[in-house]
């Protein structure tokens, strides 16, 4: 029998309550992973573990305020503590401009609160997250992460200066951790297109007709395409891919 794609890997994903980040639970746990789970919506997280649990696989919930770098440190203890280890990390949790009330703003219209937010959250978090799993995979000998940027990490899209900043941020945050801790820590960054959740709402509302016809897959992306990029990511079977940002956007750049 063929081995499972994350058999017996523990696997801590951050905004793992819907969209992307609930369907790459659903395939990790599918895929033999162990999971520990985070997520501001506390009820939204809970139906997702109930439902990887229900289909047979082990979820840890943690609570955590991922702009808190004593609360980031504490997640990753009780995954520790709970499972005895950290193989991989997905770390996924992020706001758009339009879920902050930012959407269709230009740069300079921007509130600064919301500016704040989105780097807090989309950036830092994300150099938070990494700071606790990188010690953590360190002292245990190798690991892998997975940053999720954007298609706005790798080029300019009007009305998103602050997202845009903030992913442009972790893509080269993720290049220089990368450098960083070869060989024994692999980390990437998945770049998901216009993916149908709930962060592209605003956007699709505003402009879904122009976006669609740059499309050249002819339409969204599904959570579940992004997971599988993830999870392959955090696989041994990428093995030699390191510092990358791995593009799933249906030929969006392309054009």
């Amino acid at each position: 029998m063929a081995k499972l794609l994350l058999e017996d890997k523990v696997v801590l994903i951050t905004g793992a309550a819907g969209g992307i980040g609930r369907a790459t639970a659903l395939l990790a746990a599918s895929e033999g992973a162990r999971l520990a789970l985070t997520d501001v919506a506390a009820d939204r997280l809970a139906a997702v573990a109930a439902e990887v649990r229900a289909n047979g696989g082990a979820a840890l919930e943690v609570p955590a305020d991922l702009t808190s770098g004593e609360s980031v440190d504490a997640m990753v203890t009780a995954v520790v503590e709970h499972y005895g280890r950290l193989d991989g990390a997905f770390n996924n949790a992020g706001v758009s401009g339009g879920q902050i009330g930012q959407g269709g703003r230009r740069a300079g219209e921007w509130e600064e609160t919301a500016f704040d937010r989105a780097l807090a959250v989309n950036l830092k978090g994300v150099w938070l997250c990494l700071r606790a799993e990188l010690r953590q995979m360190g002292s245990q000998g190798g690991g892998a992460i997975v940053n999720t940027a954007s298609l706005a990490g790798l080029a300019g899209f009007k009305t998103t200066a602050g997202y845009s900043a903030a992913k442009h941020g972790v893509v080269g945050l993720t290049k220089t951790a990368a450098l960083d801790y070869a060989p024994t820590i692999r980390i990437n960054a998945v770049c998901p297109g216009y993916t149908d959740t709930d962060l592209m709402k605003d956007a699709m509302r505003r402009g879904g007709d122009a976006i669609m016809a740059r499309i050249p897959a002819a339409r969204l992306a599904q959570p579940e395409d992004i997971a599988e990029m993830a999870c392959w990511l955090l696989s041994d079977r990428s093995a030699y891919a390191t510092g990358g940002t791995f593009v799933v956007d249906g030929g969006y750049l392309a054009g």
